[in-house]
């Protein structure tokens, strides 16, 4: 009856969470594509609980309790222009669990052994199966007391990769989390020997897996732990931060395979569907993203292969400030408009000021649209999510390909805290560290208008041309101020 409810569950909470990721493509079913997650992972911390090897009650429900409190106080604490950061450590503790997880089949391994040893001499092989059940196993040491040397042989395998692949992702998703929250400098930084160093230890790696498939001891598994940890923070060092985006997506996806690694080692069928389920949606993620950047995803993941082939092109001009009664005005008399949102407009969380002047430009009859680069923002879909949460109707939210072509025809653009996604550099200059990207064509339009703190050039440090063009002025001064600024001016 336990295994029979409990893989039932496992079924249901799988389609629940593939009903999950299928409504998160959208913005109008994300918020029930969120509670199928909920309900999903509710049914399987349920099942698993009342399942086979159940007990320890008091502990599990501490465990939960603590965890929920946690969870709670982090989303109640976390503002939205820190998720970012906040998904970079939740993928860090994935891949931690991931290694304590491979750690301890291997130690339940050892034990298993040690009893198999000390049986008598005298019993068969149904005699030993009842011996052992009379040592009162574990769920998971019972498991693996059943299983054939060419079983366990595999399970060895997949320990080491699980470990392997969650101390990737663990080192590598608390340098992700220090780039994006300032503490760690988003520059790409690598030590001596760059990329013969991750070869290197890449090449210990699988080394050590050959040495632990044929002895099954700990100190390769430990050595390539240590390997591993040194990969994950030296590969993401690597990684400059306007590759962020990039970076965040792959752990995702590194923290998929993890969890798939571990459901083989428990042989927990949901944690392999799931496993497989985020880490194979991250990996297309990442690949839709590098599309985006036209970049290939190699080339972001190893951090410095290729570049750029010569000096930047040199941005001649001057940047021309505008007041509010300015922008304003030039408001008041276009009849189309775009604004384009960048992580300045999170930083300064301007969000709900830049909704309020969109209402109010719309209640005007004028044609107010959002244009979203793919890779605005330090996480996939930040934009959107930014927008959703101050109420900006989805239909005139549009992805870069949906409004590129609109620009030549538009009056006005507003760019909020953007940098790399509106830069002309990207086709203008072939040495550009951004050549080749798409971007958004905001200095086609009519006039262009670029909200920013100051004169600096940003997240990346790329130079932008866009701020020098001669239909280009500069709106200075904190977004969230400069939006609300508009507001009373707009007749």
């Amino acid at each position: 009856m336990e295994f029979g409810f409990t893989t039932a569950a496992y079924v249901v909470a799988a389609v629940l969470f593939i009903l999950s990721l299928g409504g998160l493509s959208g913005q109008e079913s994300a918020k029930r594509a969120v509670w199928y997650g909920i309900a999903g992972m509710a049914l399987a911390v349920f099942a698993t609980l009342i399942g086979p090897g159940a007990g320890l009650w008091l502990l599990s429900l501490i465990l939960i309790a603590g965890g929920g409190l946690i969870g709670w106080y982090v989303a109640k604490k976390v503002e939205m222009t820190e998720m970012p950061q906040l998904v970079a450590a939740m993928h860090s503790l994935v891949g931690l669990a991931a290694v304590f997880v491979g750690f301890n089949a291997h130690f339940e391994m050892g034990h298993v052994a040690g009893l198999l040893a000390s049986a008598p001499e005298s019993l068969n092989a149904n005699g030993v199966q009842a011996w052992l059940h009379d040592q009162h196993l574990g769920t998971f040491a019972a498991l693996i007391a059943h299983k054939t040397p060419v079983e366990l042989n595999i399970l060895k395998v997949e320990l080491f990769l699980g470990i392997f692949i969650g101390a990737v992702t663990f080192t590598g998703s608390v340098v992700a989390f220090g780039k994006l929250a300032g503490k760690v400098t988003s520059k790409a930084t690598k030590l001596p020997g760059g990329h013969a160093l991750n070869a290197g230890a890449a090449a210990i790696s699988l080394l050590a897996l050959i040495w632990y498939f044929n002895t099954g001891g700990l100190f390769p598994l430990f050595l390539m732990t240590l390997m591993a940890l040194f990969i994950g923070y030296h590969l993401i060092m690597g990684i400059g931060g306007a590759d962020m985006p990039v970076v965040v997506s792959m752990l995702n996806s590194y923290s998929g395979w993890a969890a798939a690694a571990i459901g083989f080692s428990l042989g927990n069928d949901l944690l392999i569907v799931v496993g497989a389920l985020v880490g194979s949606s991250g990996a297309i993620l990442s690949y839709i993203m590098c599309k985006a950047m036209n970049r290939s995803f190699i080339s972001v993941i190893l951090g410095g292969f290729g570049g750029t082939t010569g000096p930047a092109m040199e941005v001649e001009g001057e940047q021309i400030a505008i007041d509010a009664d300015g922008v304003a005005t030039a408001l008041n008399e276009a009849d189309s408009i775009i604004i384009v949102p960048g992580y300045g407009m999170a930083v300064a969380q301007a969000q709900a000021a830049v909704s309020e002047l969109t209402n109010k430009l719309r209640g005007k009859g004028k044609n107010v649209r959002f244009a979203i680069h793919p890779v605005a923002g330090r996480l996939p879909g930040h934009m959107n999510v930014l927008l959703a949460e101050a109420k900006v109707p989805y239909d005139i939210v549009l992805e870069m390909d949906e409004i590129n072509e609109d620009f030549p025809e538009t009056d006005v653009v507003i760019v909020i805290g953007s940098n790399d996604i509106v830069n002309p550099a990207a086709q203008e200059d072939p040495n550009s560290p951004i050549a080749g990207m798409p971007v958004l064509e905001v200095w086609k339009a009519k006039q262009v208008f670029v909200s920013k703190r100051g004169q600096g050039t940003g997240y990346s440090g790329i130079e932008n041309p866009l701020f020098y063009k001669e239909n280009t002025r500069m709106f200075y001064g904190d977004a969230k101020d400069s939006m609300n600024a508009l507001l009373p001016k707009l007749d």
